[in-house]
């Protein structure tokens, strides 16, 4: 069985500014789950219901015209409750987890500042959790842009995929740290996680995110200020139909006949759907996040969105983390409880912090679209201090999750285990690029993040 090596303390390659090295074998190919590919679940990224609070659970496209007043925004984003409930069900999920659940990643978390979560989540129609909706905001886009145009989607993408590859793989040394600590499993002589080891790492890991950031919104600008005034018409009679299940659904694949890779041709799609957003966005929509946008390390996406995985036009239960949250919290006692929602105070300032770096970093972006230049040193610095505060409360998560799981009894145990169940939670046979199943990379020490 073939696997992927993965050590990221040295160089990566020149597109990430020399900062890291993973030297990856070819990932394998089962008969199960064909071949592996970062960009093959870009496509599902409409599948994840990150966000939205509304009681419905399964839609269809059909069933989505129903207009939708509520608009989702960064305040209610980082309230108390939306954080409380979401740490909750990250410490349900890390603690009847296992690494291969940890390493499941909705794409959309990566390189997220065109504002299309904010388009997801608020989108008139209530089409946004529905797995149509990049689809048919990227035929549309498509279908409106010039041959040139599209070429230069094909270019960035296939600049891209190595880049987005290497974030994933970036994660696993982080992952199996708070796994280890989580299972008593640390290096001799030492009593816990080095706060600044793991701050430092996730510094390194954002440089790159601050990279593949920048040469996306560039691409946007090249794009969007080479629009005919006919292209600018027809995305302003897009914008007009004031949600997207008004748009049309029954275009054909723009990208056939291209002879493009199934890794390229998803990305182009990403690239057009997100484009939109940020064309038609504001630096309030590009600012914007879910209350699960950080510390992705602790199995919760998977717990979530695995169900939803390979199941056409399905829309996941947009009440289940706070209602699988609440269940968790019911289920310790009040000192444990209390231990997990004191989390909420610990991560304020940091997680305020974190909207200001968002902002900023959108703010620079947006130079390219009005035919300016984006100061990539500022963008990467920026990064780089926002990865240390996403790592920060990962941290928190880590350390206070391991304290209340070594304080559980054995009935407590049974019965988060019994919720996870509930949620359709199977341990994975392997890893996940991304939402792709991978074999288990192999990870380089973690030692370095012990002291």
């Amino acid at each position: 069985m073939k696997t992927t090596e993965v050590n990221y303390r040295k160089n990566l390659n020149s597109a990430t500014s020399g900062r890291f090295r993973v030297t990856m074998i070819k990932v394998m190919k089962t008969r199960f789950f064909g071949i592996v590919s970062v960009i093959m679940f870009i496509a599902l990224t409409s599948v994840f219901a990150q966000c939205r609070k509304t009681e419905d659970t399964t839609t269809t496209s059909s069933a989505s015209a129903t207009t939708n007043n509520d608009e989702y925004n960064i305040t209610q984003a980082i309230s108390d409750e939306a954080q409380r409930n979401t740490i909750a069900f990250d410490g349900l999920a890390f603690l009847t987890g296992c690494l291969g659940s940890q390493s499941f990643l909705p794409p959309g978390k990566v390189a997220d500042y065109s504002g299309f979560q904010y388009l997801r989540d608020n989108d008139p129609t209530n089409l946004g959790h529905n797995t149509s909706f990049v689809t048919i905001i990227a035929f549309n886009v498509l279908h409106i842009l010039t041959k040139d145009q599209i070429n230069m989607y094909v270019a960035r993408a296939q600049n891209q995929v190595d880049q987005i590859n290497a974030f994933a793989y970036k994660r696993y040394p982080l992952l199996k740290a708070f796994r280890r600590l989580k299972d008593g499993n640390i290096p001799s002589g030492t009593t816990g996680l080095s706060e600044d080891a793991v701050l430092s790492y996730y510094s390194d890991l954002y440089t790159l995110d601050g990279q593949i950031s920048y040469d996306r919104a560039k691409l946007f600008g090249r794009v969007i200020t080479s629009l005919t005034s006919d292209q600018i018409a027809k995305f302003a009679a897009l914008k007009a139909l004031n949600g997207v299940a008004y748009w049309d659904s029954t275009l054909s694949n723009p990208l056939q006949g291209l002879n493009l890779t199934p890794e390229v041709s998803v990305a182009v799609m990403t690239y057009a759907s997100e484009m939109y957003a940020w064309y038609s966005g504001s630096v309030t929509a590009d600012t914007y996040f879910c209350p699960e946008r950080h510390g992705t390390y602790f199995g919760s996406f998977y717990l979530k969105d695995w169900p939803a995985m390979g199941n056409p036009n399905y829309s996941i239960d947009e009440t289940l983390t706070a209602s699988a949250g609440q269940n968790f919290l019911a289920a310790l006692n009040s000192s444990q409880s209390s231990q997990v929602t004191g989390i909420v105070d610990l991560q304020r300032s940091a997680l305020m912090e974190l909207v200001t770096k968002r902002e900023a970093i959108s703010t620079e972006l947006r130079k390219f679209l009005a035919s300016g230049i984006a100061d990539s040193s500022t963008v990467i610095a920026l990064s780089q201090r926002y990865g240390q505060l996403d790592g920060e409360l990962s941290y928190y998560y880590a350390t206070t999750f391991t304290q209340v799981y070594n304080t559980l009894t054995t009935d407590q145990k049974t019965k988060l285990t019994q919720l996870a169940s509930q949620l359709g939670y199977v341990a994975p046979g392997g890893g996940f690029l991304y939402s792709q199943p991978i074999d288990m990379p192999t990870i380089e020490s973690t030692d370095f993040m012990f002291k």
